[in-house]
């Protein structure tokens, strides 16, 4: 299944927003922390995902791996997500305090 279309991807970014919890600056700062390590090895785990993509590229003559584009798309909206919460532009937080779409 193909999850790289826009239709599907415009749902997975942009859900349902709950309110923000007022007065618990503490926990949030702490969530962002969690985030903030959590993005700096994703970044990592992409470039390692990226390396393998065209290593799979260039010997199977332009034919890409559909698994690991999934993953890269999965991951690249899980990193849209975090950033969303980082900048306070979304009160959802991502994925282990809420599912993974």
């Amino acid at each position: 299944m193909d999850r790289n279309n826009d239709d599907s991807l415009d749902g997975r970014l942009n859900g349902d927003q709950p309110e923000p919890e007022k007065g618990n600056m503490g926990y949030r700062l702490l969530y962002m922390v969690l985030i903030w390590i959590m993005l700096s090895l994703s970044q990592t785990i992409l470039t390692l995902v990226t390396v393998v993509q065209f290593i799979v590229m260039l010997v199977n003559t332009g034919q890409r791996n559909q698994r690991l584009a999934d993953f890269g798309t999965d991951l690249g909206i899980w990193m849209a997500k975090a950033a969303r919460y980082q900048s306070a532009a979304s009160e959802v937080k991502p994925w282990p305090w809420t599912d993974l779409d």
